[in-house]
């Protein structure tokens, strides 16, 4: 059964890399070569205080919060809307930074649009918009049979970005997730994660998009020199970069500050790593200094203990 803990440990995980990386975000490596984040800071792109996480960790708290009640498309889409209009489960109840793709699909819901097609699905709107906050969605591999849990992750990626690919990238992360949650290696996690998904994407329908996951489906991510790993708001980018940081790194700091680092999307990139790397080292192995700047630190811990129960249940 998954524990509470580990519900924190990922929540929070997402919340810390993003907010190491919002006042950095669009920035080249270049910068981050000559100025590398080393603690969680204020100002910097978007002028916030300290702790303050972005759209990716108000997206996956909405999630959280949405999947409290059950499993439901309409809920889920409509917390995003609440979000986008009144600031819920926005760091400090006001949005700054909402992707095109994500808005032009709660736009589409909000305009009558079944949430399994609101999101875009051309080619340009491949986007980390909806694998930077798919991780709640792991939380229920023990209550779903593990193709049920992959398909229903490919309809919580459609309500925003219903591209195949997209969906691949956010089934892909959550088959690796699982596997931490088992108890698995970083690595063991990895392999057994893209074998067991790979197995569900045999089939023809997925083949000319798998083409596009050809490093990470190598099982050897890990050795991609720095230089081929892209840190852009891409959501193959995004993935390849989050799996070389966590399986490159022996701590959840190293993790997500190698991530944010990197430049460029960084807000999403430390969310994304965050998450994997929270999962397994754990939430005490989160520095202090870092969670206790986290806005509405106690409301993500009781948002954990909602989702625990629920799943319980």
């Amino acid at each position: 059964m998954v524990t509470t803990a580990q519900i924190v440990s990922g929540l929070m995980g997402v919340c810390v890399g993003d907010a190491l990386g919002v006042p950095v975000e669009f920035t080249s490596r270049a910068d981050r070569v000559l100025s590398p984040v080393t603690s969680m800071t204020s100002g910097g792109t978007w002028e916030q205080p300290a702790g303050t996480w972005s759209d990716d960790s108000s997206l996956t708290f909405c999630l959280a919060e949405s999947l409290c009640t059950g499993f439901s498309l309409n809920a889920i889409a409509y917390s995003f809307y609440r979000w986008y209009q009144e600031g819920y489960w926005a760091a400090h109840g006001e949005v700054f930074d909402i992707g095109n793709t994500t808005l032009e699909a709660i736009m589409n819901w909000h305009n009558g649009a079944s949430p399994e097609i609101a999101g875009g699905s051309k080619e340009y709107h491949n986007g980390n918009g909806s694998l930077m906050r798919i991780l709640p969605m792991a939380y229920f591999h023990r209550v779903w049979n593990f193709q049920e849990l992959i398909e229903k992750v490919h309809q919580v990626s459609c309500i925003t970005h219903a591209h195949l690919r997209s969906q691949i990238a956010c089934g892909i992360y959550i088959s690796i997730v699982t596997e931490l949650l088992a108890g698995n290696q970083p690595k063991q996690a990895y392999l057994q994660g893209i074998e067991k998904i790979n197995q569900l994407y045999s089939d023809d329908v997925y083949k000319s998009e798998k083409r596009y996951f050809q490093r990470v489906f190598s099982g050897q991510i890990e050795q991609t020199p720095i230089d081929e790993i892209n840190s852009s708001g891409y959501v193959v980018d995004t993935l390849e970069a989050s799996l070389w940081c966590f399986l490159n790194s022996s701590s959840y700091a190293q993790a997500v500050l190698q991530a944010v680092n990197l430049g460029g999307d960084t807000d999403t990139t430390g969310a994304v790593t965050g998450g994997l790397a929270g999962i397994y080292y754990g939430v005490e192995n989160i520095p202090s200094q870092w969670l206790e700047q986290i806005a509405r630190q106690q409301e993500i811990i009781d948002l954990a203990h909602r989702l625990s129960l629920a799943i319980s249940h």
